[in-house]
């Protein structure tokens, strides 16, 4: 479900299900970077930097991948504390589901036309 957006397992399963600002960090966490801060940042980049595909040898985060990511998050709803909140406002489950269904839908078949397209247009 995920490769066709250009997303490797630590991005589409792990970084962000529970809230989108955790990306940066858990992606740190996973690439067993040690600093904080600025320093964090720069020793993020630099590991995403070296990260390769096993099977082909290429960069495993291009900037396609990026702007993939990107568009996938500015549509989808992927935050628990949102559900609660859509939930309690909308006083059913039905629109909750209908919501977190109509709004991953319409991200991952943005994020996948952005890749595809991208890929086919040459910039991978």
């Amino acid at each position: 479900m995920i490769r066709p957006l250009g997303f490797n397992w630590e991005i589409g399963i792990i970084t962000s299900f529970a809230a989108r600002e955790l990306l940066i960090s858990t992606l740190a966490i996973g690439h067993h970077v040690k600093t904080e801060g600025e320093g964090m940042t720069a020793g993020l980049i630099e590991a995403l930097q070296r990260e390769r595909d096993p099977e082909t040898g290429k960069p495993l985060y291009t900037p396609l991948v990026a702007v993939s990511l990107m568009v996938f998050y500015v549509l989808a709803c992927q935050c628990f504390s949102t559900f609660a909140v859509v939930k309690r406002e909308a006083g059913s489950w039905g629109w909750l589901f209908f919501m977190i269904a109509y709004m991953r839908g319409l991200a991952w078949m943005s994020s996948f036309l952005v890749y595809q397209g991208g890929r086919l247009l040459g910039f991978e």
